[in-house]
C-alpha cells in the first residue's frame, strides 16, 4: 500500500491509497474488488429504457441480487429501489463505533476544535441561546416544528431560552458561530472542518437513528434509463452536477474518491457545475437538467419521499461508498462549563426512542465523538483535495 501523503502529485494522484487503515476502509470501498460470481452482472431483461429494442445496460441487476456486505459495482448497477429495500442508505452502529476507536494521534488536516479558556473572564453565558441549524433540503418552517421537542429539552437542562436560528448557506453557518451570534447547533459533514477552524466550534455528538443506524453514504447517480452510464468511468463526456465546494458527498468526496479509484478527476476529466444542493441535484438528474452526479444518499431519500413525481425507480446508482459520519452536534467553544453540560444532557443524556421527535427527524440517540477520529477520513479526503479552511472555499 503507498504511503498515506494525503496529496496529488503532479496534475493527478493516479490510484493511490489516500486512507490506511481508516475506520472507513477507504481502499476498500464496497464495490472496488469483485466477488468473482459467473451470475454476477447479469443484467435484467427488462427495467431500462433501452429494452431488448435499444441500448441496454447490462450492469443492471434485480433487487433481488443486492448484497449489502458486498453489492460489487464493478459488475452491478441497482435502481434506487434496491438501496431502500435493503435499507442501504445509511450505516451502522458498529460503524460509527469503529471510527471512534481508530488510533489516531493528531488532526489529519487543519486544527484540533478549541479549548475552553483558561481565563474564566472570556467564557460566555448567552440568554437566550441560539441554536444554529444547517441549511435543509426540505424546507426551514417544517423542521423548525419537528425540532422544538429538543429546544425544549434545551431550555430545560440548561436553563436558558432556545431560540432556532435557520440559516441558507454553510457559509452563514460558519459564520454565525465565528461572530458568536451561534451557540450550538448542527452543521453538515463537509462543513464540520470549517466550523471548527473558521468558526470555533466543538463537534461533540452524532445522531443515531431509531433503527441503529447513522450517517449517510456518497452514490455515484445517473438516470435509470441512462444505459451509457454504467460505472464512474463513464462520467467524463457527461454533463454532471456537484453540489456545492464544501459538501463531503456532493464535492468533497468525489472529487478524492473518482480519481482514486476510477481515473477520473472532477474538473479535469469532467466539467463540474454546482447545482447549490443535494434537491438540486436529484431533481436535476430525474428531469435530465444534468446526466448523473454525486450525491448524499439520505438526502435523495428523503427527496424522493417527500416528492409525489419522483420514486426510487427514476434513478439508477452505479457505485455507492461506506458510510460517512452525520453533520454533528456542536458547541461554541467558549460556553459556560454549566451550559455544555446542560447541552449535553439534553442531548447525548436523553433517549428519545419511541417518541414523535424521534419518528420525525430520524434521531433517536445522540452518541459521544471525538471529532479527531470519527472525522478522520473526511479530513484526510479534504486534505487530498488541498482544501483551505478560508470563508471563501464555502
Amino acid at each position: 500500500m503507498a504511503e498515506d501523503t494525503g496529496k496529488r502529485v503532479g496534475p493527478r494522484s493516479r490510484r493511490r491509497f489516500i486512507v490506511t487503515g481508516g475506520a472507513l476502509g477507504l481502499a476498500g470501498l464496497a464495490g472496488c474488488t469483485s466477488s468473482g460470481s459467473d451470475e454476477a452482472g447479469a443484467g435484467l431483461e427488462s427495467g431500462s429504457e433501452g429494452s431488448s429494442e435499444g441500448p441496454s445496460d447490462p450492469l443492471l441487476t434485480d433487487a433481488s441480487e443486492f448484497d449489502p456486505a458486498n453489492p460489487n459495482w464493478e459488475e452491478n448497477n441497482y435502481l434506487l429501489s434496491a438501496i431502500a429495500e435493503n435499507d442501504y442508505f445509511q450505516g451502522s452502529r458498529t460503524d460509527l463505533e469503529n471510527m471512534e476507536n481508530q488510533d489516531v494521534d493528531e488532526i489529519a488536516h487543519g486544527k484540533p476544535p478549541k479549548e475552553l479558556p483558561d481565563d474564566e473572564s472570556e467564557w460566555v453565558d448567552p440568554d437566550p441561546l441560539i441554536f444554529v441549524d444547517k441549511p435543509g433540503e426540505s424546507g426551514e418552517a417544517q423542521f423548525e416544528e419537528t425540532i422544538q421537542p429538543l429546544l425544549d429539552r434545551l431550555e430545560e437542562t440548561t436553563g436558558r431560552s432556545v431560540e432556532w436560528q435557520p440559516v441558507d448557506s454553510n457559509a452563514a453557518t460558519v459564520e454565525a458561530f465565528r461572530s458568536g451570534r451561534g451557540h450550538l447547533g448542527d452543521i453538515s459533514t463537509g462543513t464540520s472542518a470549517f466550523g471548527v477552524n473558521l468558526g470555533g466550534v466543538v463537534p461533540f455528538a452524532a445522531p443515531i437513528s431509531p433503527s441503529g443506524q447513522f450517517g449517510y453514504r456518497l452514490l455515484a447517480l445517473t438516470r435509470a434509463g441512462m444505459d451509457e452510464i454504467q460505472s464512474v468511468n463513464d462520467l467524463p463526456d457527461h454533463k454532471i452536477a456537484h453540489t456545492e465546494p464544501a459538501s463531503n458527498s456532493g464535492n468533497q468526496a468525489p472529487s478524492a474518491l473518482f480519481d482514486q479509484f476510477f481515473d477520473v478527476t472532477p474538473g479535469e476529466d469532467y466539467e463540474v457545475e454546482f447545482s447549490g444542493g443535494h434537491d438540486q441535484t436529484g431533481r436535476g438528474i430525474a428531469v435530465g437538467d444534468y446526466d448523473a452526479g454525486p450525491i448524499c444518499s439520505t438526502c435523495l431519500d428523503d427527496l424522493v419521499q417527500a416528492t409525489d413525481d419522483l420514486n426510487y425507480d427514476d434513478y439508477k446508482v452505479v457505485w455507492a461508498s461506506n458510510p460517512f459520519p452525520p453533520g454533528p452536534l456542536v458547541h461554541r467553544y467558549n460556553l459556560h462549563p454549566d451550559i455544555v453540560e446542560g447541552i449535553k444532557k439534553a442531548t447525548i443524556g436523553t433517549d428519545w426512542t419511541g417518541t414523535d421527535y424521534a419518528e420525525a427527524t430520524g434521531e433517536a440517540e445522540y452518541i459521544s465523538m471525538d471529532y479527531k477520529r470519527v472525522f478522520n477520513d473526511i479530513l484526510i479526503i479534504q486534505r487530498y483535495n488541498d482544501v483551505e479552511y478560508e470563508s471563501g472555499a464555502l
